[in-house]
């Protein structure tokens, strides 16, 4: 009996393995990271505001941020449209390439420093989807609730990866290279985050994200 191969997830990722790493830039990333991790926070935060009650009591507010309106505005838009617009979603799949190249040069996976166009190492792809043959209108709504269990464990798994980043400094700076289990433990936990964003927030698909780092 012939096993018919399992369907790919909507949300791809994979990194090159370097054969060979730089330790002096290894040694100063969280300095040369700096300037990328402005324009990754300058696009990504939301706009606030100040409001001055009649009392005098000030009252800051603000929109939430990228990813809490592209959330809120995809949600509305499949379930009172049942559409996905290309150009809102080819932003989304864009920003979350550059998002995750940061990533990973933050977490040592690579010495590219992060290009806001170039894929470079970090290949992640998204899936379009067709809205009125794929997508359940409503589930929208709860998507972020049914994926609790993956925030529990996604918790869990960083913590461990922030361990994981620190041991693999000290081996690049004494070997020059990243230990392979180390890496393929960073990119599973990488990939493991992607399929739950492309499932609770980015609503691509309505295929439960699997429990795997894989």
């Amino acid at each position: 009996m012939v096993t018919p191969p399992q369907q790919s997830y909507a949300a791809r990722l994979d990194i090159d393995y370097p054969e060979k790493l730089d330790r002096l830039t290894t040694f100063f990333r969280l300095i040369w990271i700096i300037p990328i991790l402005i324009v990754w926070s300058l696009v990504s935060a939301g706009s606030s505001w100040t409001v001055v009650t009649e009392t005098g009591e000030s009252i800051t507010r603000s929109s939430g941020g990228i990813t809490a309106g592209l959330f809120l505005g995809t949600m509305l838009m499949i379930v009172f449209r049942e559409r996905y617009p290309r150009w809102w979603f080819d932003f989304a799949r864009e920003f979350a390439r550059f998002a995750t190249r940061v990533g990973a040069y933050l977490t040592l996976l690579t010495d590219r420093y992060p290009s806001t166009v170039d894929e470079q190492s970090v290949h992640l792809d998204i899936d379009y989807p067709d809205v009125e043959q794929d997508l359940n209108r409503w589930l929208p709504l709860v998507k972020w609730l049914l994926a609790i269990p993956h925030y529990i464990v996604l918790i869990v798994l960083f913590l461990i990866a922030i361990v994981a980043v620190v041991i693999a400094w000290f081996a690049i700076l004494f070997t020059g290279r990243y230990p392979r289990a180390l890496f393929d433990y960073i990119v599973g936990v990488g990939r493991w985050g992607l399929r739950v964003e492309a499932y609770a927030f980015l609503l691509v698909t309505d295929r439960y994200p699997p429990f795997s780092l894989r």
